[in-house]
């Protein structure tokens, strides 16, 4: 079974504010979440919204699609973190990694989709460029940042492009 993660944090001051939104969906459900943190940055809430996606996946799923809008996220998570995990969580100009309390959490839901054998796909989705799930995404984060009220899905995937408005 396919899962599909989307993911969006966002920074009121960078630092300042902050909220972070993910919408994940299988063959069956559809569910989103948002959270918000006091004072933290843009990349922040942006790998927080990708572990919350990750914590969600289903024990079904064999392939997941991971679509971020954060270069920061995508090549941490693909290219960057086996080089600091081997260097002792340093960079390889030997100063410490940023944010690097979620990214060993990332790195720990990354293995064990992998020990599960779930094919993980990473898609890059440019931001504000109409992509109606990253834009949602996006919409759920903000409002977040801005502790602004926010009615989110869950259910039948079937249901949640009538919830969308479609």
């Amino acid at each position: 079974m396919k899962g599909t993660i989307y993911t969006d944090g966002s920074s009121r001051g960078n630092p300042g504010p902050g909220g972070w939104g993910v919408i994940y969906f299988d063959d069956e459900v559809a569910h989103e979440k948002g959270g918000h943190h006091d004072d933290t940055t843009n990349n922040r809430m942006e790998m927080q919204a990708l572990i919350e996606g990750l914590l969600d996946v289903e024990d079904h799923v064999t392939h997941l699609t991971i679509c971020a809008d954060s270069e920061y996220v995508i090549k941490g998570a693909t290219l960057w973190m086996k080089g600091w995990k081997k260097n002792g969580w340093k960079t390889a100009a030997k100063k410490e990694v940023l944010n690097q309390d979620l990214w060993k959490n990332i790195d720990a839901l990354y293995e064990e989709l992998l020990f599960r054998k779930v094919v993980v796909e990473w898609k890059h989705v440019r931001g504000h460029a109409g992509i109606e799930l990253n834009e949602r995404a996006d919409v759920i984060a903000t409002s977040y940042a801005d502790k602004k009220e926010i009615a989110l899905f869950r259910g039948e995937k079937g249901k949640y492009a009538h919830f969308l408005g479609q």
